[in-house]
This record gives structure tokens, sequence and C-alpha cells, in this order.
């Protein structure tokens, strides 16, 4: 099977985003039951163009077009997910996205870096001043941020139902890429680990970003706070490499050992997933793989409603 195009997905609302290179397909299980799609094409150059071939800046690109099409498929299932309750999608969608990109700047960035130098200021009282000290110290506490807060969010019910759509998108994909039938039954066998998950990228976010700032020493106040944000292109581009690379490695066996902790950390993401969920994940890769061109193995799944 030839997989050398770009693919990944998303669990969304009561559902599953995948995408390829050419197109989106967003599969929603509405309040009646029925299976509803919404696709559409991709045009953007950064999966196909000469920017998706240019190191370290491809996986700016590719992030930042990826986020817009995931907020796509989160309102689209959000509005479907919701029936006739509501609709979230227009300003009050994009202006909760905007509040949300902010807050997690701050509560991931900003916050590690005040408690390290709250705590370094307790170490320097004791003779001790060490920059690189004061960045691992702020990456210890990014950590630990990073986990606890998906620790806490998975406690939610309505979250763990989409922790399990994201675990049966990773059994789905898993299961393509091992060119096995893309039937419920079949898929239902593979893992909810995944080597090129969002999750692991996270991981990958906080170890990168100790290196990279460790290179500024330590700067004054003004320097270092707005670094923080400032340098979080450089160090999503750099963990994007980094996952690209293991990903395509792993038949190397230092390469499996290194990617244990990202695919430990998914085990707070991702739940087992019900048949009708793995039904959902089926059909919106079904809707991709058609548009490539590829071998869609056709599994016996509920009606669609094309939208």
């Amino acid at each position: 099977m030839d997989q050398k195009f770009n693919y990944g997905g998303q669990a969304v609302l009561e559902g599953v985003m995948m995408r390829g290179s050419r197109n989106m397909a967003v599969a929603v299980r509405a309040p009646n039951g029925e299976i509803v799609i919404h696709e559409q094409p991709i045009t953007s150059s950064l999966y196909n163009g000469f920017w998706s071939k240019v190191p370290f800046v491809r996986g700016l690109g590719m992030l930042w077009d990826s986020l817009g099409l995931g907020m796509r498929a989160l309102t689209f299932s959000a509005d479907i997910a919701v029936g006739d309750e509501a609709e979230f999608s227009g300003p009050m969608a994009w202006g909760t996205i905007a509040v949300s990109m902010l807050l997690a700047v701050g509560l991931f960035f900003i916050t590690p870096r005040l408690a390290a130098d709250g705590i370094q200021a307790g170490v320097r009282l004791i003779g001790v001043d060490s920059a690189l000290a004061g960045n691992l110290i702020e990456g210890v506490v990014r950590l630990v941020i990073v986990v606890g807060y998906i620790w806490l969010v998975g406690r939610i019910p309505d979250i763990q139902r989409v922790f399990a759509y994201h675990g049966a998108e990773h059994k789905t994909i898993n299961a393509y890429e091992d060119n096995a039938a893309l039937t419920p039954e079949v898929v239902a066998r593979y893992s909810t680990e995944h080597p090129r998950c969002g999750t692991g990228f996270l991981l990958i976010v906080v170890f990168i970003s100790v290196l990279v700032f460790s290179l500024l020493g330590d700067p004054p106040w003004y320097i270092r706070y707005p670094s923080r944000i400032v340098l979080i292109p450089v160090i999503a581009g750099i963990s994007y490499e980094y996952m690209r690379f293991m990903a395509r490695n792993l038949q190397n066996p230092i390469v499996r050992w290194l990617v244990r902790p990202q695919l430990a950390l998914q085990h707070l993401t991702t739940r087992q997933p019900s048949a009708d969920m793995l039904e959902i994940s089926i059909t919106a890769l079904q809707r991709v793989l058609a548009t490539e061109d590829l071998p869609v193995a056709v599994a016996d799944i509920a009606p669609v409603e094309a939208r």
C-alpha cells in the first residue's frame, strides 16, 4: 500500500476528523443516531507546495493550517452534536477559540517561567545561582502543568467521550497502516497509541523548550518573558521535525525506546472506543481515502447523511 501522502486525524465532539492531501472529512454522530459527514477540499500549498518540503518551516505551516482545519471540524461537530439546541459557530466560536489560545499560552509558557523565577529566588538565598537550573525547573513545572491539566480535563464525562473518539481515530489509522480491513471488528484489535499523536507532540514541545530557552541563559525579565511567546514558532518547528524523524525510523530500537514516553502520555488522552465510535472514524477515513484514489475497505456502517 502506498502511504506517501499527508494524512492525519483529530477527535471532535461525537466524531472524528480525518484529512489527507486533497480533502478533509468530518464524521459526527447526530442525536438521532445518523452519521453526518462534512467534507471540504484542501487547497493550501502548505500540504503539497514548496513550503511543505522546507524543514522547520513546513512544521509551523502544517500546524497552523491544521489548527484552522481542526477548529472548523470542531465547530461543525459542535453544531451537529447539540442538534437544535444551539449553534456554536461564527464570532462566538472563534472568539472562544482566541481566548482559549491566549489562556493556553499563559498557562503553559508564562506560568512555568513565573514559578521557576520564584523557586530560583529561594535557591539564590542559599548561594546557588544557575541559569541552567532555572530552565530545568521551568521545564519540570511545564511538564507537571501539561500532565496535570490533561489528567484533570480527562475526568470530565464529555471529554472522556472525546478521548474515546481519539482512541477510535488511532485504532483506525493503525489498522490502515497495517493494510487491514477497515471494519469495526478488525479495527478494534489495534492499539490506541500512535507515534504521530498530538499528545506526544506536547511532550516533545516541553523538552525542546528546555533546550531552546537554555540557549538564552538568564536574560533580564523584559527579554525572558517575551521570549516564551516569541520563540513558540521556533519550538514548534523543531518539535515537528523531531516527531517526523521518530515516526519514520520506528524500526530502530533506540527510536522505539525514545518514543515510549510519548506513547505512555497518550494513555491519558485516549479511551477504548465502542463499535459505533469506530464506525464514525472508519467513515471519515474512507471518505479521505476515496479522494486520494487509494483502495477503500468498505465497512458495514449505519446510513450516512452527507452535508
